[in-house]
Parts: structure tokens; C-alpha cells; sequence
């Protein structure tokens, strides 16, 4: 039995449930999987269940529950540190907690417009000027990290901080509605997204997401 359990929601949508369930791979754990179908009226009460925010993802270890995604990097930085879910340059590391917080408070346009659905195409749709502002934003921020700390790794593999991290955790969920919304992007960004896209934890997440029975028709915009 696995001494950690993730709670979930659907691989398809939940850009949230994503980030941590990378971030658990990258620390090199094993666990197991309660994936809590969203928008559903048990939704809430299971969720409750193990998440005191009513949120997922949530990981639970020896009777601790450690919910959201950046509480989860830190605890599991914490516990393998030798995992490299931060980089280990004491600048580096403070610019990848900087992007990784700026993910997740900021960015509003593009998740309103342009909601996470793996397994579906809609370019052209979302796109707004304001969105387009936000991915300019993100794109010049990808551009940055690779140009001031992936050189200065000791393994460059195309991720921002040269080795994938936490940092690449939190985007994630971005390349992928880039993808689904046909989104145009420079080279550079471009190289980004085929470097996370190819690796083989977000290969495995995506395949099973293909495959979920649920939809929820709200995200299911054609």
C-alpha cells in the first residue's frame, strides 16, 4: 500500500489537480489515486471528505492533509529535497517560487476564456485582448527563465529551469489549453510546450485523460 494518497478531480479539466499530481511524479513518490468527478452533486461532500478547503488536489500522508498546489510542492521539497521540485541555486529557486505564485494568483482572462479540456480542439475560440495580453505575459516569462537559469543547470532538458520543477508544474495546465485552442506562439514558447508535452509524466496524464468517461458540458464549448 502507498504510503501517500492524491485526491483528484478530472484528468480532463481540473488544470489544478494537474499541477499537484506532476509535482508528486517529479518528487518520485508513490501514490495512490482517488480521482473525485467534478460538477457533480457529490462532488463537494466526497471532496470534503479528505480536503478541509473543499478543494482538490489535496495529499494526504500519515494523517496529514496537505491541500493546494504550492503547500504540496513545499511539503514534498521538504521530504525530497534530492527530487529537485525547486531548482537548487538560491536565485533560481526564489524566481521559480516568484512565477510559480504569479501562476497561481494571476492570469484570470486566460483561464475564464480558455478552460483546461485535454482531449478537445477549439482554435480560434477564447481568444480575446485581453487573453492575448496574458499570453504575451507568459510567453516572455517562459522566454526569460530558459534565457537566465536553464544554461546555468546541469542538465538542460527544455524545461525552465533546465530540469523539470515545480515551476513547470504550474504551467503545465496552460500548455495544454494552448494546444487546444490552436494558440500561435513564437519559436521559443513553442520549443517549451513540445518539451512538456513529451515528458513522460505529462504523456501518461494526458492519455488517461483521452480516455475518461466524463464530460461536462460547460468546458465542452463545440
Amino acid at each position: 500500500m502507498a504510503d501517500f494518497t492524491l485526491v483528484i478531480g478530472n484528468k480532463n479539466y481540473s488544470s489544478w489537480s494537474l499541477r499537484g499530481w506532476l509535482m508528486a511524479r517529479i518528487a518520485g513518490i508513490d501514490f495512490e489515486e482517488i480521482v473525485v468527478p467534478l460538477d457533480l452533486p457529490e462532488t463537494q461532500p466526497t471532496i470534503r471528505k479528505y480536503s478541509p478547503a473543499g478543494r482538490v488536489p489535496v495529499l494526504l500522508h500519515r494523517g496529514l492533509a496537505v491541500w493546494d498546489s504550492l503547500a504540496i510542492a513545499e511539503y514534498l521539497n521538504d521530504l525530497k529535497p534530492e527530487a529537485g521540485l525547486w531548482p537548487a541555486a538560491v536565485a533560481a529557486r526564489a524566481h521559480a517560487r516568484s512565477i510559480s505564485a504569479e501562476m497561481h494568483a494571476g492570469f484570470p482572462e486566460l483561464r475564464n476564456n480558455m478552460p483546461m479540456n485535454i482531449r478537445a480542439s477549439y482554435p480560434g475560440t477564447g481568444m480575446t485582448p485581453a487573453v492575448r495580453t496574458e499570453i504575451e505575459r507568459i510567453a516572455s516569462l517562459w522566454r526569460d527563465c530558459r534565457k537566465r537559469f536553464a544554461g546555468a543547470a546541469q542538465k538542460d532538458e527544455g524545461f525552465l529551469f533546465g530540469t523539470i520543477s515545480a515551476a513547470d508544474a504550474m504551467y503545465a495546465p496552460v500548455v495544454t489549453r494552448l494546444r487546444t485552442y490552436g494558440v500561435k506562439l513564437d519559436s521559443d514558447a513553442t520549443a517549451y510546450c513540445t518539451a512538456v508535452l513529451a515528458h513522460p509524466a505529462m504523456k501518461a496524464w494526458i492519455d488517461a485523460a483521452k480516455h475518461e468517461p466524463w464530460l461536462i458540458a460547460k468546458y465542452e464549448l463545440a
